[in-house]
């Protein structure tokens, strides 16, 4: 009994062995391929599969969002200088079959050959600039550059999603150059607007004290007229005094001369005392009117 169970304890162990062997999980960040005996027979998705071992093989692709970097490289500008260039590719394989398909059967090592041809891309892209304008238009080289890894990796089934420079770097005494530049225009800028500020200063004070020297200008011709106004109200007023005193003055002067003469004076009864004194001293009586001619 016991020779007649090893066989079958050996049969199961084989089965187990061989199922367990085939078992396959692919997550949803990958997709699978299943070759056998060497040629490719199906595309698998994300979940449980079972291969034959042995004579079954499957290949899990990534297609997920990934980055390469081209490793720096020393690059000889338009204007004959060596600039150390550097850039970041993020690509993705395309999901589909047919590009998963294509990103290993196509290609050997398609993330090798992308660094490979960034670092040629850029070699016929940058040594056709200047160094200041490589610097200056690297949104234009990013666009060119992935415009062209685009065209040339479309086949292989990945998708460049962006190119980005990281770096141009000139050789060390041309940067030490270059600073020297930056820092001498800065400084130039910092001057201009120093001085700027400093006119704009002096301006608003000068305004400011022309301002001052109208108000004070203003201030003196208004108190000039006032005092002159003043001086006219006074003239005036003093006139007026003077004039109805001055006939007063006769008239008092008149009676005094009269006086010192001892003389008599003879008032009618409806005369008033002022008028009298004043036809004395020759002066028309206050309230009446001379006429002229004699009555028929």
């Amino acid at each position: 009994m016991e020779i007649t169970m090893q066989p079958v304890l050996a049969l199961v162990l084989v089965v187990l062995i061989v199922f367990f062997g085939g078992i396959r999980i692919i997550r949803p960040t990958h997709r699978g391929l299943v070759e056998r005996l060497g040629k490719y027979k199906r595309f698998a998705m994300p979940g449980f599969h079972w291969i034959i071992p042995i004579i079954d093989r499957m290949y899990q692709v990534n297609i997920t969002e990934q980055m390469v970097d081209a490793a720096p490289q020393e690059i000889i500008t338009n204007d004959n200088l060596n600039a150390r260039v550097d850039a970041q590719i993020y690509f993705k394989v395309r999901e589909d079959e047919d590009s998963v398909k294509r990103s290993q059967y196509a290609v050997n090592n398609y993330a090798l050959q992308i660094v490979n041809l960034t670092r040629t891309t850029l070699r016929n892209i940058v040594g056709t600039l200047t160094l200041k304008s490589a610097n200056s238009e690297r949104d234009r080289i990013n666009t060119e550059l992935r415009k062209t890894l685009q065209g040339e990796s479309s086949h292989w089934g990945i998708e460049i999603a962006r190119a980005e420079l990281k770096e141009i770097e000139p050789p060390g005494d041309v940067q030490e150059t270059m600073n020297k530049v930056v820092k001498a225009e800065n400084e130039k800028v910092a001057a201009v607007d120093f001085a700027t500020a400093a006119e704009t200063a002096a301006d608003g004070e000068r305004r400011a004290q022309i301002k001052k020297a109208e108000g004070i200008k203003q201030a003196n011709i208004l108190r000039a007229e006032g005092e002159a106004l003043a001086i006219k109200l006074v003239n005036e007023a003093a006139q007026q005094y003077f004039v109805g005193n001055a006939q007063l003055l006769r008239k008092l002067e008149a009676v005094e001369t009269a006086l010192e003469n001892n003389a008599k004076i003879v008032l009618p009864s409806d005369a008033e005392l002022v008028n009298v004194i004043g036809e004395l001293a020759g002066v028309a009586p206050l309230g009446k009117t001379v006429k002229s001619g004699s009555k028929s």
